[in-house]
């Protein structure tokens, strides 16, 4: 078995080993991987942290050893907290929020026995659901991107998931497996903040979620991250006077 992690800022995983396939999903710094196959310019790989599996480019992320791999699947992870911050090799390079330090201690990280200078702020989990809605505001405005999982571009469950990450909460990558998380609530009236709410298309399938917010709010990634009504019937866009998104369920993570 062999495996790798992401040195560079974020790098794209795509549906097919091709530069013009789509891209499905964004690995950011210190996110680390299984290589399942390898395929010209390309490799398969399976992530650690949600066992999302995808292609991505071979000249994008460096290789590490099974030793490292599991030093860092035991190791509680620190996560950056800024929107945009900097980390420091040789030059600098930026990282977006919710990045990870590998190894981190005395403000260094390290990949592949090379050191990473680190000064910003960071997070190993909050844990005080206080703190979801919070951090959810650190992306507002934030433009949609499918497969986006940073600031600079971000979709609905990427979203979600990095939020609840800054909680030092695992999500699954997709809405539709994070609808299987958590348990149920009955109604809106009964939501705290940072609970989830999901919904779904035409054909009942699990295609958007959001975060709760206080006084039937949702903030949420649709054109942008941004927040909107929510009541019984779903998403309510007070710009257009129209219902976006027909609500399926109400989940409490935590």
């Amino acid at each position: 078995m062999l495996y790798g992690i992401c040195n560079l800022s974020m790098i794209p995983m795509r549906s097919h080993p091709s530069h013009q396939s789509e891209m499905i999903n964004q690995i950011l710094f210190g996110e680390f991987f299984i290589i399942l196959k390898e395929k010209d310019e390309y490799s398969l790989v399976r992530l650690n942290h949600d066992g999302y599996e995808g292609w991505v480019c071979n000249n994008q992320w460096v290789r590490i050893t099974e030793n490292d791999y599991k030093i860092l699947q035991n190791q509680t992870p620190t996560i950056t907290t800024d929107i945009i911050d900097v980390i420091k090799k040789e030059k600098y390079q930026p990282i977006v929020i919710g990045s990870i330090l590998p190894n981190f201690k005395s403000n260094h990280a390290s990949i592949d026995n090379k050191l990473y200078t680190f000064n910003g702020l960071t997070t190993q989990g909050y844990s005080q659901k206080k703190h979801i809605v919070e951090n959810a505001h650190l992306y507002i405005d934030a433009p949609y991107l499918w497969g986006g999982r940073s600031p600079l571009g971000i979709d609905c469950s990427g979203f979600v998931q990095m939020v609840y990450r800054l909680q030092g909460i695992s999500l699954p990558r997709d809405a539709y497996e994070q609808v299987n998380m958590g348990t149920n609530i009955d109604s809106i009236d009964k939501c705290d903040p940072g609970d989830l709410a999901f919904f779904i298309n035409k054909e009942r399938k699990v295609v958007h979620v959001g975060i709760i917010m206080s006084r039937h709010k949702i903030i949420h990634a649709s054109g942008k991250v941004r927040i909107d009504k929510i009541d019984k019937n779903g998403i309510y866009n007070e710009d257009n006077k129209v219902y976006t998104h027909k609500l399926h369920l109400l989940k409490r993570i935590f």
